[in-house]
């Protein structure tokens, strides 16, 4: 079992920049596939950005592509989303995911992960 604790979130003007963070227990994060989703108000959570267990493959959602950055360091048992040129529509709850994997896998459904953290708040003001 794995327990995930995001930091990093918080207010910030459009056009900026926030790194979040997803730390995680136990000695196998490697292991793990891990994922960014967030959810506003009012929607259903969505899929931001994946990785795989070694970091050598990411997937991103066509909204966030070319501005946020999914990356992970095992040996600190982190994944960081670093989130470039916010917009207001980044407004979210952001949530990281793992979801144990025996071979890399990109994982874009909420109901494909095993493990979520409680979530940092984002918000973007215009």
């Amino acid at each position: 079992q794995v327990q995930l604790v995001e930091s990093g979130g918080g207010l910030v003007q459009a056009g900026g920049s926030l790194r979040l963070s997803c730390a995680a227990s136990g000695r196998t994060f490697s292991s793990y596939s891990m994922g960014w989703f967030r959810q506003a108000p009012g929607k259903e959570r969505e899929f931001v950005a994946t990785i795989t267990r070694i970091g050598t493959i990411t997937y991103y959602d066509d909204s966030v592509k070319g501005r946020f950055t999914i990356s992970r360091d095992n040996a600190k048992n982190t994944v960081y989303l670093q989130m470039n040129s916010l917009k207001p529509e980044d407004t979210a709850v952001y949530y990281c995911a793992a979801k144990i994997a025996k071979i890399p896998l990109l994982l874009r459904r909420p109901d494909q992960y095993e493990y979520w953290g409680q979530g940092t708040q984002v918000t973007v003001s215009s």
